[in-house]
């Protein structure tokens, strides 16, 4: 058999492969009722939510961990266990959060639906806050994480039947590239027309709620205006922003958008408006504070951290200065201002500010992880580690708490534990330039010598120069001959 022969045949394997996971992983779609290709369960969906949630919170959308207002979260939970009752998944858990960053925006993950307080504090009244969410949970409804994650488990099987059927030939190179960035592209945001199936269900479920359905013309409106008044906080234009060129990659021009939304409103069955469809009056009492709050940090808070990534120390301080003066009960403000005197190497008044963000908030992630930070640069590893801990309960997959509290453990001799952290930060900083030799390090005193072998071979690719790279070439010597 000619190798195009025998790759033809491959990939007609691949196919019929393909075609029989479609035929044994099909189901009904929650909303349309029509038949499609899942293959995840719902129990898996909900899993999924459960390990990704933490991790967005302090990631995604800017990061900053729950807004804590135990009023507005009651108020506004209510509102939201509303909509998700009249949703197509009433059956799935759910859970509410303010997320505190100022990039306008929301999100939900099955179990979990999201706003931050940017955007919270942008919209003018309860029927633009229910169509947000509604939208929301509409994405949930459908399925479309599910279905991302499908179409992402159907893409590796074809691009590593693809890869072995194309191994050592021209086209293999190109055929994983391509497969690669088509899985990045479903991965990233939500398609156009998910986006315009959760406005069509965002209208829906306000609607059956008896809201006024133009709210979902003015949430959009005031999405913009939020979007470019966080974009100036930050000495910054839409153009230049990823979360804004990822969001409009899926999101058209607003007038597109409002076109669309128009003709859903249209379409849409009419039902008895309750008031005056907006309940204006009572959501601008219960967001007063947010507002207020979300101002400072818009004004100051995030133009120190802004200067703090261009190095600008001093007008960072004098940002964040601002901020404490303005309102002296936010950790954030605390811990940034830490973080300001880390860079600037004055470590012991770092954790005065530390502590004081902690007794804010005994909770708050990123001043767990500056406490541990300076525990570890004062060969206090015992401490923190213990800090450390408590910061990745809270973010499991952060990458400087994993370093420092595997460097802890590194440093006084348990390698074993060292392992179960730096291995996962070495995956989210690959080039790292001494970490791989470190891990070798690590695998050799456990007795695992391929897997020493193999990570002192990846640091002579990062930095073969260094004093890293110089022990990874020793030791590489040293393990081909035993």
């Amino acid at each position: 058999m000619t190798r195009t022969s025998y790759v033809k045949g491959f990939l007609y394997f691949i196919l019929m492969s393909v075609l029989l996971i479609a035929g044994s992983g099909c189901a009904i779609n929650p909303v349309t009722g029509q038949q499609e290709l899942m293959l995840v369960s719902e129990s898996q969906e909900i899993q999924l939510g459960r390990e990704l949630y933490p991790n967005a919170l302090w990631s995604g959308e800017g990061g900053g961990g729950e807004y804590r207002d135990p009023a507005l979260k009651s108020y506004l939970t209510s509102v939201v266990t509303n909509i998700h009752r009249v949703s197509h998944r009433p059956n799935l858990p759910v859970d509410f959060a303010v997320q505190n960053s100022s990039v306008p925006n929301a999100w939900a993950i099955p179990g979990h639906v999201v706003i931050t307080r940017g955007l919270l504090s942008a919209i003018d009244n309860e029927a633009e806050f229910v169509y947000v969410m509604g939208h929301e949970i509409g994405h949930v409804s459908a399925r479309h994480s599910a279905k991302q994650m499908t179409y992402g488990m159907v893409g590796q099987f074809l691009l590593a039947g693809v890869a072995i059927a194309m191994s050592d030939s021209e086209y293999s190179d190109a055929a994983l590239t391509l497969g690669s960035a088509g899985a990045g592209l479903i991965l990233a945001r939500f398609s156009r027309s998910d986006e315009l199936e959760a406005d069509r269900l965002g209208v829906s479920y306000m609607t059956i709620l008896g809201y006024d359905p133009r709210g979902a013309l003015s949430a959009h409106r005031n999405l913009e205006k939020a979007s470019d008044q966080y974009a100036r906080s930050i000495g910054q234009s839409k153009q230049e922003s990823n979360f804004f060129s990822e969001l409009l990659a899926s999101h058209p021009r607003t007038s597109i958008r409002l076109e669309e939304i128009q003709k859903i409103i249209d379409e849409t069955p009419r039902a008895v408006i309750s008031g005056d469809g907006t309940a204006r009056q009572r959501f601008h009492g219960a967001v007063a504070n947010i507002r207020r709050t979300n101002t400072i940090y818009l004004n100051y808070y995030d133009r120190a951290a802004r200067s703090l990534e261009k190095n600008n120390t001093r007008e960072a301080m004098t940002y964040i200065g601002q901020a404490i003066a303005q309102d002296p009960g936010q950790a954030p403000f605390y811990a940034l201002y830490g973080n300001i005197l880390i860079k600037q190497n004055n470590l012991p008044e770092a954790e005065r500010y530390f502590t004081k963000a902690l007794s804010i908030d005994g909770n708050y992630q990123p001043a767990l992880l500056g406490m541990g930070a300076i525990k570890y640069a004062g060969n206090r590893y015992a401490e923190s580690v213990q800090y450390l801990h408590r910061s990745l309960k809270l973010f499991p997959q952060d990458p400087a708490s994993n370093y420092f509290a595997g460097m802890s453990y590194y440093k006084t001799g348990y390698y074993k534990y060292a392992l179960i952290y730096l291995k996962p930060f070495s995956d989210a900083v690959p080039k790292h330039p001494r970490i791989h030799a470190v891990l070798g390090q690590c695998y050799e005193q456990v007795g695992d010598y391929q897997s020493a072998y193999n990570q002192y071979g990846m640091q002579l690719q990062v930095s073969p120069n260094s004093e890293a790279g110089k022990l990874a070439r020793a030791r590489v010597q040293a393990l081909q001959m035993k």
